[in-house]
């Protein structure tokens, strides 16, 4: 189905506002790029940290915009370098966005047709109906870790959560079957969303997802950052719970052909980054075989000890296997990435460390055999889209249900313990890059990596889904 727009008529405008972290920032950017392609107008609002970051990663006017593609910002409500950043942004969120995001729509040029929310920024649905305007959410995860998050209600009025005690981590609780979930049966706890790790439904990480749930309940409209073909009976269990549910992924390669328009050079985003990106591992890679190294990288958010990190850079190194590594400079917690002599030694042999680079390149990348993940979404669907097999060592949030679908469901993934030991870790490496069950994961997720293709292609699910959410969205200025 072709969009279809009639000239003389206004074109529609969708408010965009990501949750403020790298990875919701660079695939609502991906949404927003695809629609203003469909003939949308586009206003992208970024706190005012985030907008900084990008600036500096991309250069002073890679943010200029475009005709009908604009970039706005509204307060953080809280100062950079804050202890516990995200969970102070997180509290801004709920106490401090509403007021700054209304008064910016109210004076923005062109009306709003609909504003396109991440799931996670729940006062938006507070914005839509003082402003009367639709709302549409966007949960950038899996459909099997939105119904997770989604069924959080349920689980507390059965009484599964909160845990009733500390005990309940080590007690073997966390192993109850939870068979009540549609979509999700044969689910453990412990492989639902992290939030369920709690014995206070206060704490920080619990009540911000229940806040969010209880505003994208009251949503008819839900878009998820997956692709039908990969979560099917999830994806049907949904459709009753909510009217209008739009599998949309994975975004990139619906792009791709976009970025071969010249059109679309003049809003060059430089890969969506919040950090400057590291080319100089490309060029290592180059002298590396095919699928010979293992590609290291556990996110944006996410902090280790140094006792972990050296787990994992004794066992890389001690795997004899080429290793690309990303430290960010914030990786460590409460201290710098500050590695011993010895082991930067092995390191240089086998080794090569960035603090940021390009993941969908890198991936892509013929010599990559293997990705060391915390299975975050974002990096586990560019990874299937790159036919690149996954070790995994789920944090929190989403990534428990999604390492617990890579590693029994899709056949792509193999988990390290959450007590990270360097033999483990050496055992696994070898294993993946090397080993007969590697090879099988390889094989398994170049199927994924082709369905997937076939999914963004130009009658595949996620090419007709995005199709119908623009068309829907145009629906809405005539109504």
């Amino acid at each position: 189905m072709e969009t279809v727009v009639v000239k003389g008529e206004s074109k529609p405008h969708v408010v965009f506002i990501p949750f403020p972290a790298q990875s919701h920032i660079k695939c609502m950017l991906k949404l927003a790029r695809l629609l203003h392609h469909k003939e949308l107008d586009i206003t992208f609002v970024n706190t005012e940290v985030n907008h900084k970051h990008l600036l500096k990663s991309g250069g002073p006017h890679s943010l200029d915009g475009e005709p009908g593609f604009q970039f706005e910002t509204i307060p953080d409500g809280v100062p950079e370098g804050t202890p516990e950043y995200m969970y102070a942004v997180c509290d801004s969120i709920l106490t401090n966005f509403l007021s700054p995001f209304v008064e910016l729509l109210g004076r923005l040029d062109n009306p709003v047709t609909c504003i396109l929310s991440d799931g996670m920024m729940p006062f938006t649905v507070d914005a839509a109906e003082k402003l009367k305007v639709p709302i549409m959410h966007f949960w950038t995860f899996s459909a099997c870790a939105f119904m997770g998050f989604y069924q959080a209600p349920n689980l507390i009025e059965k009484q599964l959560i909160p845990l009733k005690d500390e005990s309940c981590f080590t007690n073997g609780y966390l192993d109850t079957v939870i068979d009540s979930i549609p979509g999700l049966e044969g689910f453990r706890l412990k492989d639902l969303p992290g939030y369920i790790r709690t014995t206070d439904l206060k704490s920080a990480d619990s009540n911000y997802v229940i806040e969010s749930i209880k505003a994208t309940r009251k949503v008819s409209n839900v878009i998820l950052h997956t692709f039908e073909e990969l979560e099917s009976t999830v994806i049907e269990a949904l459709q009753p719970m909510i009217p209008h549910v739009y599998t949309i992924g994975p975004l990139e390669l619906l792009l791709n052909p976009i970025k071969l328009e010249e059109e679309t050079k003049k809003l060059d985003i430089k890969g969506y980054s919040l950090w400057k990106e590291d080319d100089e591992c490309l060029k290592w890679l180059q002298s590396k075989e095919p699928n010979s190294v293992l590609y290291v990288n556990f996110g944006s958010l996410i902090s280790v000890s140094l006792e972990q990190l050296l787990e994992f850079g004794w066992g890389l190194v001690n795997s004899n296997h080429s290793f690309l590594w990303i430290i960010r400079p914030d990786l460590v917690i409460g201290e710098s990435a500050s590695l011993p002599q010895e082991l930067k030694d092995m390191i240089s042999e086998r080794g090569f460390i960035a603090s940021w680079c390009s993941q969908e390149k890198v991936l892509n990348h013929p010599s990559v055999g293997g990705f060391l993940t915390h299975c975050g979404w974002g990096s586990t669907i560019e990874s299937l889209s790159a036919g690149v097999p996954m070790l995994c060592w789920p944090y929190l949030w989403d990534q428990p249900t999604n390492c617990r679908q890579m590693c029994k469901e899709w056949g792509v993934g193999m988990e390290i313990g959450s007590n990270v030991s360097r033999d483990e870790v050496e055992k696994l490496t070898r294993e993946m890059i090397g080993g007969a069950k590697g090879k099988q994961m390889r094989s398994k997720a170049i199927e994924w990596k082709k369905k997937i293709e076939i999914a963004t292609g130009p009658n595949g699910s996620s090419s007709s889904n995005v199709e119908k959410l623009a068309n829907d969205i145009k629906m809405f200025l005539k109504n």
